[in-house]
């Protein structure tokens, strides 16, 4: 029986996960679950023909062009591949996959906790009846915001920006959206389709962030783009931290401009920013939006399931490079 395949899996993935890897490839896991300092990635590279890391791997030019010959396939366990220099990976041979479809559902999940917990003041909520500080009830205590008719706005109408649309709709939200071209109508499935971004910002309501991150779209939301928006509008973000240009965030959450924001991303993981932190009116999450069981069974299936493909001189289904 030949060789099985040499694969490193960079974090503690689900048990499932690791004993079908265990099953059909050589495999080398990251013990204890820390992120990998750039000199351990490459030097835990340098005897397997694959690895199997997560956002938290960053793989460089310099990163890629350190590794062996011999490993030819990163297959990624997420959707989003700003970790990897897709340039440098196609000149070096390496081929790169992610995980797409399997954590729609999930992701869109958490932008609507992420909506409703800034809408509804849910994290002072929560926070004031654990330290005990809830005395007190009156008509005007609490108040937040409605979404029930609200206009919901999309930025990236790709898989998880459709399945959030979905889920806004039966909260009877109007969904408009920005995307590079119109969806066909049975994906958009009325949503009012704007071809700019100011567009589609003068008219969010609530403006949910579901586009890659990209050179293009770096610090999209800033000072001149939030200033496009209603008053008193809500900003979701379960996309990429560097979406957004922190400091003005803040600047439009302390100045009332935004009425809140639902954050499950940031610009500095783990850590987020202190500052953001430090206000009442935001909800935030730990960068959990696909960490459910069934998603992160699929999600290591799907990236196994790309190897798989691979190691069997078949095409990945998933290749992004």
């Amino acid at each position: 029986m030949p060789d099985k395949p040499r694969l490193l899996i960079t974090r503690k993935l689900t048990d499932a996960v690791l004993m079908r890897a265990a099953r059909d490839y050589d495999v080398t896991v990251n013990a204890d679950d820390h992120v990998f300092a750039t000199d351990e990635l490459i030097a835990k590279c340098q005897d397997v023909d694959a690895v199997l890391p997560c956002h938290s791997e960053h793989f460089s030019a310099d990163v890629i062009s350190a590794l062996p010959k011999r490993l030819k396939i990163i297959a990624n366990h997420s959707v989003g591949v700003d970790h990897v220099d897709l340039v440098a990976a196609k000149d070096a041979g390496v081929v790169v996959t992610n995980t797409p479809d399997v954590l729609s559902d999930a992701t869109a999940e958490i932008a609507m906790l992420c909506m409703l917990g800034a809408a509804r003041r849910g994290a002072e909520g929560d926070a004031m009846i654990r330290a005990g500080k809830w005395d007190f009830w009156s008509p005007a205590f609490m108040v937040g915001r409605q979404v029930t008719g609200k206009r919901f706005g999309v930025l990236g109408m790709g898989r998880v920006g459709q399945v959030a649309a979905e889920r806004a709709r039966g909260f009877g939200m109007i969904v408009h959206y920005h995307n590079r071209k119109p969806v066909p109508e049975h994906l958009a499935k009325g949503a009012v389709f704007h071809d700019t971004v100011e567009g589609l910002f003068a008219n969010s309501d609530v403006l949910s962030l579901h586009c890659p991150a990209t050179p293009q779209t770096t610090g999209i939301i800033n000072k001149d783009t939030i200033a496009l928006l209603p008053d008193r509008a809500i900003l979701v973000n379960t996309a990429r931290g560097n979406l957004v240009d922190e400091a003005a965030l803040a600047d439009a959450l302390e100045s009332g401009k935004l009425f809140a924001a639902g954050l499950d991303v940031f610009c500095d993981e783990p850590g987020g920013n202190q500052r953001i932190s430090a206000l009442k009116n935001v909800f935030l999450l730990p960068h959990i939006g696909s960490a459910t069981e069934e998603t992160r069974d699929a999600m290591g299936y799907r990236a196994l399931d790309n190897l798989d493909a691979y190691f069997k001189g078949r095409e990945p289904g998933d290749r992004v490079a």
